[in-house]
């Protein structure tokens, strides 16, 4: 390369970068650089020039570092990060399951865990399902769905009323709240059988608002606004957690003989969503290597050669809508019956974009990325508690900086349901 190719390529950089700066600059000056506090109950307005500064001169020495990192570098680097072609691929994965399951499961009794850790763990658990449900709508066949979130309303509000007005258990309002969910799916399926890309986002994304508006309007049936409350809580095979049970039942704590502790509650959902997102994991590990399995992801890669081998793509799709909102449907289930209330500001876009969010960071179609992703999300806010106002500021930053290491993903690995072994040599 020429001293002139050289200077040249110095110089966009270096506008580049300043323009990066000044984008930096407009943005942090609003959100960083004015903070109002309350002295002596007088609203005064600080300045933190010195947070803006920075912050300037980090995306500046960032953004040229990247223009100037030589391209023959960024295309190998984002060859491996789309194909982590590695001696022991599976060997690696599984020992990663593995790792994490016993990790999930000894969790609870470990000293380190208290009651923060299990509700964080909870919630992680239950993004990790959703994550699962909606990997197999966007990540095996292919649909990009941005309403996945009403799916999960739909599953929680269907427990809710069960379990409220005719008195079933967990166990009992669970299939029905999925089945439920399915249903709706397929009825979202049915008019976008004929779109794809952006045509099929928008018509999901109206599906969702759709649902969350129903719910806030049907004041009557859905509680309005007000939502809905004293959903009832599950309990241990008839054993409720309770410190005074009703007259004729044995609580939980008096059943073990053990002293009462609101932990064993907390505990005992910790379980309860593990076991069902590892259901809901076999359970889609075991369909990809089916025919039904296989044609989501023939659907994925390309629907006109679908066509012409003879796949349905109506059922496919259809099928690939119904399963993905169940494994919803079986969430909001849990989620209405671990809070006890819900109402429709639970069920808004930005959960569903959360949801997205977590499939697409984790890699689309990879079941231990979805786990890696919703872990990274839910838990990196929960670190930023301690900064304050800037606490969302650094979760976009971090998303900004794995987006860019990682533009496929997390685990952007995605290995065929079938393989047929090769012959061995000297075979005919």
């Amino acid at each position: 390369m020429t001293a002139a190719a050289i200077s040249g390529r110095l110089a966009g950089s270096v506008k580049e970068a300043a323009l990066a700066a000044f984008v930096a600059l407009a943005l942090a000056i609003p959100m960083v650089g004015l903070h109002t506090v309350d002295q002596g109950g007088t609203l005064v307005v600080e300045t933190r020039f010195h947070w803006v500064a920075i912050a300037v001169l980090l995306v500046f020495a960032g953004r040229l570092a990247l223009a100037l990192w030589p391209a023959r570098l960024r295309l190998k680097a984002r060859r491996e990060a789309a194909h982590v072609a590695v001696d022991g691929h599976f060997r690696v994965l599984k020992f990663l399951a593995v790792a994490a399951i016993s990790i999930a499961i000894l969790l609870p009794v470990l000293p380190i865990t208290d009651r923060y850790v299990i509700d964080v763990a909870t919630t992680v658990l239950i993004y990790v399902m959703l994550g699962w449900g909606l990997n197999i709508v966007v990540g095996l066949a292919g649909l990009l769905d941005l309403g996945y979130v009403a799916f999960y309303a739909v599953g929680a509000y269907s427990f809710a009323l069960l379990a409220r007005n005719l008195g079933l258990n967990f166990w009992e309002c669970l299939p029905l709240a999925g089945a439920l969910a399915a249903v709706f799916g397929v009825l979202l399926g049915f008019p976008v059988l004929r779109l794809r890309g952006d045509y099929l986002a928008i018509v999901t994304l109206g599906f969702g608002e759709m649902i969350r508006i129903v719910l806030i309007n049907w004041q009557s049936f859905t509680g309005g606004p007000n939502g809905l409350t004293s959903i009832p809580r599950p309990s241990f095979f008839g054993l409720p957690f309770t410190r005074t049970p009703e007259e004729g039942e044995t609580a939980f704590h008096q059943f073990f003989g053990l002293e009462f502790s609101p932990y064993h509650r907390l505990a005992f959902l910790y379980y309860l969503i593990l076991a069902l997102a590892l259901v809901t994991n076999a359970f889609t590990m075991r369909i990809r290597r089916l025919p039904v399995g296989r044609a989501w992801e023939a659907l994925r890669e390309d629907e006109i050669a679908c066509r012409a081998l003879g796949i349905n793509p109506t059922n496919t799709k259809l099928t690939a809508f119904a399963i993905g909102a169940m494994f919803g449907g079986f969430a909001g289930s849990f989620f209405a019956t671990r809070q006890g209330f819900i109402s429709p500001e639970s069920f808004t876009f930005i959960e569903s974009a959360m949801i997205l969010a977590i499939v697409v960071l984790g890699g689309m179609g990879s079941q231990i990325g979805v786990v890696f992703a919703a872990t990274l999300l839910v838990v990196l806010p929960e670190l930023g508690r301690e900064f304050a106002e800037l606490r969302m500021v650094l979760f976009g930053a971090a998303m900004i900086a794995i987006m860019i290491w990682r533009p496929h993903g997390l685990l952007a690995r995605r290995d065929p349901s079938i393989v047929l072994p090769l012959p061995k040599r000297g075979t005919a």
